[in-house]
């Protein structure tokens, strides 16, 4: 049924939402795609809700096409076997809890890894059975601390979500390879340029794991690429190759000197050259200990100190991802005041480590190596200790991957292999990700399988995700100019964008062409979004057209009397005189082309 501006459930507006924070969701919004019904939830419109069914076709095509066999789950769920895995807790507070009237316990899922292992282990009890790649297009709940940047971080969103199951992990491999092919093919055709990178695997939990990020400045994620092209990951993946041992013989004894009025490494990189005018220190040389409080799912409260070089800061991200599933809180006064081993501003690794007499968690940077000396706190207010060197005066519980990547940082798989590759930095938005699950969930649900030898082995497992609503949002933020959007055909809510030019009232012969136009474009299996508003002048149509963004516009006005309409290419403005009565002919071949 062709689609009339005159009957659709459409209000464009002109100015931006106050709410929305980037462009693509600015432009949703006046586009009359989606309108905001809470924080993170947002209702489809019509145009949007074509638009976002074109992008779920591509992506259910793709799964389809790579043997994969769609089920679908509640988003309702009991909480037993999320008990089992754990992940009850672990979710912490971005899981949505409710109770039946019974007082059961409910969640709305976030992701649906539990109903899936235990829907195999229903039906397949067999190697025969095996492999086997499930997979649901599915609404999903989290409840996000801060939804910013409208589909793109939701409290509710949808997301195609898969599984493989395989009997061994060579299985998995090749599961895991199909996923990833079937996930190019599908943003080559949603149009999405997007690069992949290592990633963590977070509290899904598993082995390899690999992101799909688009491109784009207003990405949530940082990712690096080599130099040489050989390796790129998000920086929470990213390894710091460890410098090479030190020998101890011969290295000076550590020292404590006064160092009043040095709060910032800058001022202590000064009074330490003022001290000792022949060394040449830099930020490089002074170890800064950061404490932190680890907040753990079952709600206990835990400090932890890092130690990174003072010409370094502490990742956010990267250190929650480090000790994930637990959440990164301040280290207030008042914890201070439970601690007084350490001494605010002046920490040093002395008095730190499990064995210790504070008994504080402390993990190091992997460049503090063995042998390296460090100019520290010496955990007395206005005093640091030079040359404390790491293996001789002191040890740490471990090393972790917080402190921040740097553009220049060395390639950690060009170091391995004696290469010079450094690193470069981009943004990126996450639009997919795949995981090597392993047996973490088969494990916990009890999902085995008889073997060849009629022996019961735990399946092996892949996750495979793919925020539906969120690439409908990057396509949006990489498809726009000052006008408005500008849709890849693929995904457009149609083909084609035929506009009657005038009123009706005194344009008859224009209205009718243009009518007639719609009726043999659609019949010919062309997508026809008609503007036959009787009322509205051409200005507004031509704004509205803009700001909607089908790729194609068709203009039925003045040159009617010459037998001529206008063809117009939203994307790059292109507009070229097209004969009437070769105007359906012209469209389906741009369509082709």
């Amino acid at each position: 049924m062709l689609l009339r501006m005159s009957s659709l459930f459409l209000r464009t507006l002109r100015e931006d939402p106050a709410d929305a924070e980037v462009p693509g969701h600015r432009l949703l919004v006046r586009a009359g795609y989606v309108r905001r019904a809470a924080p993170g939830i947002y209702s489809w419109l019509p145009l949007g809700y074509r638009t976002f069914r074109n992008v779920e076709r591509i992506v259910r095509e793709e799964m389809d096409a790579a043997g994969f066999q769609e089920v679908h789950f509640p988003a309702l769920l009991p909480r037993e076997p999320y008990e089992a895995t754990n992940r009850w807790t672990e979710y912490g507070d971005n899981l949505f809890r409710l109770k039946d009237r019974r007082g059961n316990d409910f969640l709305l899922g976030p992701t649906h890894e539990e109903m899936f292992t235990l829907l195999v282990k229903d039906q397949y009890s067999s190697y025969k059975d095996l492999p086997v790649s499930l997979y649901q297009i599915q609404t999903k709940y989290r409840d996000e601390a801060r939804a910013r940047g409208g589909l793109l971080r939701g409290r509710e969103f949808v997301m195609k979500d898969s599984y493989s199951f395989d009997i061994d992990d060579a299985g998995l491999a090749a599961s895991y390879q199909r996923h990833r092919d079937a996930y190019i093919k599908t943003f080559e055709r949603l149009g999405l340029d997007f690069e992949i990178v290592s990633a963590t695997s977070g509290a899904m939990g598993g082995s390899r794991s690999e992101e799909f990020l688009h491109p784009t400045e207003i990405g949530e994620d940082t990712f690096v690429r080599c130099t040489t092209g050989h390796y790129a990951a998000n920086s929470e993946a990213v390894t710091t190759p460890a410098p090479a041992v030190i020998p101890l013989e011969g290295l000076p004894a550590a020292h404590i000197e006064d160092t009043p009025d040095t709060p910032t490494i800058d001022s202590l990189v000064a009074a330490a050259n003022a001290m000792f005018p022949g060394r040449d220190f830099t930020a490089a040389d002074t170890l800064k200990n950061v404490v932190v409080t680890l907040v753990h799912p079952t709600g206990e409260r835990e400090p932890l100190v890092i130690g990174v070089p003072g010409d370094r800061e502490v990742d956010t991200k990267r250190l929650e991802a480090a000790v994930a599933p637990a959440e990164i809180d301040a280290f207030e006064a008042a914890d201070f005041a439970q601690h007084p081993g350490l001494v605010k501003g002046y920490i040093g690794p002395q008095a730190l480590g499990t064995e210790s007499q504070t008994k504080i968690r402390y993990l190091l940077d992997p460049r503090v190596a063995g042998g390296s000396a460090w100019i520290t706190g010496a955990n007395q207010p206005g005093k640091h200790v030079f040359d404390l060197v790491a293996g001789r005066d002191f040890t740490a519980d471990g090393t972790i991957e917080a402190a921040n990547v740097v553009e220049g940082d060395p390639c950690p798989v060009c170091a391995a292999e004696g290469g010079e590759g450094s690193l470069t930095l981009a943004r990126g938005l996450e639009i997919g990700h795949i995981f090597q699950l392993g047996r973490k969930y088969a494990d916990a649900l009890g999902l085995k399988v008889l073997d060849q030898n009629g022996k019961l082995v735990t399946v092996t497992m892949g996750s495979y995700g793919i925020g539906v609503s969120r690439a409908l949002a990057a396509i949006a933020e990489a498809s726009w100019d000052e006008k408005g959007l500008c849709w890849p055909r693929e995904v457009a809510p149609a083909d084609v964008h035929v506009i009657a030019q005038g009123k009706a009232a005194k344009d008859t012969a224009v209205f009718e062409a243009a009518e007639k136009l719609s009726r043999e474009l659609e019949a010919a299996g062309v997508r026809v979004l008609f503007d036959d508003r009787p009322k509205v002048s051409p200005g507004v149509k031509f704004k509205d057209a803009d700001l909607i963004g089908v790729p194609s516009i068709l203009v039925v006005g003045q040159k009617l009397a010459d037998g001529v309409i206008e063809f117009i290419d939203r994307k790059s403005g292109a507009s070229e005189n097209v004969l009437l009565g070769e105007a359906v002919k012209h469209v389906v071949a741009a369509i082709n082309e």
